[in-house]
Formats: C-alpha cells, sequence, structure tokens
C-alpha cells in the first residue's frame, strides 16, 4: 500500500437511487473474540476448530507466541479457520520466548497465564507496546508468586520482562483496572489454573463491556466466573475449558466503520451476522447512532441502519466507556452535525495505540474545527473541515476513522494507512469498493 491514502469525497456525487438500496459490507472476525477464544482453546482439553478468525498483525502474533509455547496450532488463512490441540491447563514448554507486537491481548492474557503457570517465560513487544501499561497486571502476578525479572535497558513495569513462574501462591487477587480491562479478562481466564477456588477483586469499572464478554466466552468454553458482590468475581476450582466447534462473529469495531457512513452520506447499511445480541460491547456504538438520528431495525441478516429522516447528524452528550474504541468514529462524524458532539469517560484512550484523545483534538484542530479537550472528555463543534495530511501515530483507529470526514470533505489524506494492518488488512482496498459501489451510475 502507498505512504498515503487520499480519500475521495463522495457526498455530493452519490447517485440517488445507490441511497435507496442497502449497502450490505461484510467485516473481518472479531479481534476481541478472536483473541479470546485463541487463549481458551489453549488451555482447553481436546481440540477447539475455530471459525471466522481475523488473521491480522494482532492475531497473528498472538497465535505464534502460542506456537512458541508448544501447542499444536494449524491455520487455513484462505478460509480463516484454525485448529487448536489444547493443553488441558498445561503449557507445554517451561522454557521460551514470546514476541507479542503491538498486541495488547496477547500481551496481557498471555502474562497473565504464564504467570500463573510453572516455567520461565522471556516477553517481549514492539516499541510502541513497550509504551502501554502493564504494571497493575504484573504487580498482582508477584503478588501471586510470580518473579518480574525487567531487562537491564528497560522500565519498570513495561515490556521487555522475564516471569519466573511457579503456579498459584495465594487464592487471591486485587486488581486496578482504571487503564485497561484486559488486566482482569486475563486474571479471570488464567485462573482456572489454580488448584483452590480463586477470588478477584475489582478497583475500578473500565472497560466492563469487555469483562462481560469474557465471562460470557468463558461459559461458552465450559468454565464459571461468578460474581461476588459488586467488586468480586470467584472461579471456582476443578473447572477445565473444553474443546469444541466455534464460530467468531464479525468484528463490531470494524462494523461501526461502515455504520457511521449511513448518517455522514445518507445510506443505508447492514453488516451481514451482526446482531444486538452480540458479545461484543461496540455493537452499542449503533445505539449512539441512533441518539444522532439513524433508525436501527435487527433483522435475522444484521442490523440494518437507516440515515435520520431530515437527513441532519443531531449533537449529541455520550459516555463512551462502554465502547470506546468507538470515539474515534464518533469524532470523525462530529463536524457535520447540526450542534456539539460531547464525548465523556474516555480518559483512559490516553493510553493505548496513542494518546488517542490528543490525537483526536490535534487532527480535527489541523482541519480547523473547533475543539475543547479535557481529561477524559472532548467536544467538538460543527464546522467544514479543511484539507489536511491526518498523522495516525501508528494508530490504526486513527487512520480508520479519520478516512469518513474526507467521505465528505475534499482534500483529506491518511498518513500511513498501512498501519490497520493491526485489526483490518483490507480496509482501504474495501473502502475503495464502497466508494466504487455508491459512485457507479
Amino acid at each position: 500500500m502507498a505512504k498515503q491514502y487520499a480519500v475521495k469525497c463522495i457526498y455530493d456525487s452519490i447517485d440517488n437511487n445507490r441511497k435507496k438500496e442497502i449497502l450490505v459490507e461484510k467485516v473481518p472476525g472479531s479481534k476481541s473474540i478472536t483473541n479470546r477464544a485463541l487463549l481458551l482453546a489453549t488451555l482447553a482439553k481436546g481440540e477447539t476448530n475455530l471459525e471466522g478468525v481475523l488473521l491480522s498483525d494482532d492475531s497473528r502474533h498472538f497465535l505464534e507466541c502460542v506456537k512458541d509455547l508448544g501447542v499444536d496450532i494449524e491455520i487455513n488463512g484462505r478460509s480463516h479457520r484454525v485448529n487448536i490441540r489444547g493443553c488441558n491447563k498445561v503449557i507445554p514448554k517451561k522454557k521460551a520466548s514470546v514476541y507479542v507486537g503491538s498486541a495488547g491481548t496477547a500481551a496481557r492474557f498471555l502474562a497473565a497465564t504464564l504467570g500463573v503457570s510453572k516455567g520461565i517465560y522471556n516477553m517481549d513487544a514492539s516499541e510502541q507496546m513497550r509504551k502501554r501499561p502493564m504494571a497493575p497486571l504484573l504487580d498482582s502476578l508477584k503478588a501471586l508468586g510470580c518473579k518480574v525479572e525487567y531487562a537491564a535497558d528497560g522500565t519498570e513495569g513495561h515490556f521487555p520482562f522475564t516471569l519466573v513462574s511457579n503456579g498459584f501462591a495465594n487464592d487471591s487477587i486485587t486488581i486496578n483496572i482504571d487503564k485497561s480491562s484486559q488486566f482482569l479478562s486475563a486474571l479471570l481466564i488464567a485462573a482456572v489454573l489454580s488448584p483452590k477456588d480463586f477470588i478477584v477483586n475489582v478497583e475500578g469499572s473500565h472497560g466492563m463491556a469487555y469483562i462481560d464478554m469474557t465471562i460470557r466466552m468463558m461459559k461458552q468454553f465450559g468454565v464459571s466466573a461468578e460474581k461476588s458482590g459488586d467488586k468480586s468475581f470467584v472461579v471456582k476450582a476443578g473447572q477445565n475449558y473444553h474443546g469444541q466447534k466455534y464460530i467468531i462473529e464479525p468484528d463490531a469495531s470494524a462494523a461501526a466503520y461502515f455504520y457511521a457512513m449511513c448518517p455522514l452520506l445518507g445510506i443505508v447499511v447492514q453488516v451481514p451476522n451482526l446482531h444486538f445480541d452480540s458479545l461484543q460491547g461496540d455493537v452499542n456504538f449503533i445505539h449512539i447512532l441512533e441518539g444522532i438520528g439513524c433508525k436501527a431495525v435487527d433483522d435475522s441478516k444484521g442490523i440494518v441502519l437507516y440515515p435520520p429522516a431530515d437527513g441532519k447528524i443531531k449533537g449529541i452528550e455520550v459516555d463512551m466507556s462502554a465502547c470506546s474504541d468507538q470515539a474515534i468514529t464518533l469524532a470523525a462524524l462530529a463536524p457535520f452535525a447540526e450542534a456539539p458532539i460531547t464525548i465523556k469517560g474516555i480518559g483512559h484512550i490516553r493510553v493505548q495505540e496513542s494518546d488517542r484523545l490528543s490525537a483526536i483534538a490535534t487532527e480535527l484542530k489541523k482541519m480547523k474545527i473547533k475543539v475543547d479537550e479535557g481529561k477524559d472528555y472532548i467536544t467538538i463543534y460543527p464546522g467544514k473541515p479543511e484539507p489536511s495530511v491526518v498523522d495516525t501515530y501508528e494508530d490504526h483507529r486513527m487512520a480508520m476513522g479519520f478516512s469518513l470526514i474526507g467521505l465528505r470533505a475534499e482534500g483529506i489524506v491518511i498518513d500511513n494507512p498501512n498501519c490497520c494492518k493491526k485489526t483490518f488488512e483490507q480496509y482501504f482496498a474495501k473502502l475503495d469498493r464502497v466508494i466504487d459501489k455508491l459512485t457507479l451510475v
């Protein structure tokens, strides 16, 4: 792919007949479900056949890590299927080195599992992932008896490090999830390795939709995590994950970019096989789009989204802590709204692939859009975006989200579009096909 992608502004050239049709767009499998399923299948008893697997930079790093730990895996890239012969809670290799790349889920999930296993494991990551927080999880692992050794030239609480693990020294732990809900998900999945009932106490409330996903998927694979009061979970001893055939849902985060085209361009959109009962919290983004004027209907083929009847995007104030990956997507719609849009509850996105709050504000200001940026919120005012080259900060969601602006404003260029490989390799090729569909007379 070229080093830059010039978005074609098509708002005024969409054929009116196309607006009456439904734009049906398939998306890859869910990243969040794929990575959880990979670990659950790895720890399971028996073989798991995964279908609809997302094959991206993140999931490929996860798969390579699992292979490096001695687990038997077969990958069929063409059919997006992966077969995993589970290790039945015992990591085959007692000494190994793994590289997680920029995959936050692989980083947190594997660190937790290896930290409560028995062995010596060297873990490293990309420069981007080395900057992201790991300390709350690593401190919890130390409290459980794992020795964490940092590289001489590294930083405490960050990659790279070595885990010298010897199982569970305690049967309870407290974890703070203000910076990432993945810390809690990681410990819940790994808790099945404990010889005793294991209790996880939680501080913070960020990303509970992802915790719900984790618990539901654990249950699907045969293990219950029971809530105890408001802030604790219990995983009873003696449970096992079981291999099975498992179909992965379409990625709600990827689907959001196409659903966002509905109010942006005044078109009807449907993503096949994505429904409101999805495991994924990002499906709630569609309800946010209803809040700005759209209408959603969940039929047998998937959610259909209709644009605002009056063609106007309404202003809104919304807490997006439950689907914060889509804060960038809503921010891309905001300049075209008839009133300001305020996005709250997103302070934690400052420590994701980039400081996303700052990135949103910086790139919109370059387009001469008025923005108020706070510690955990952003308010974006209506305006006409001026031509700009969007710095993507090596962040796939900045590249995909801000490409939407260029569909309605002239002169928007995305720098380093190839960073989308992290989760959605073919996004810009698919965007080209959508543009062709909508403008073909």
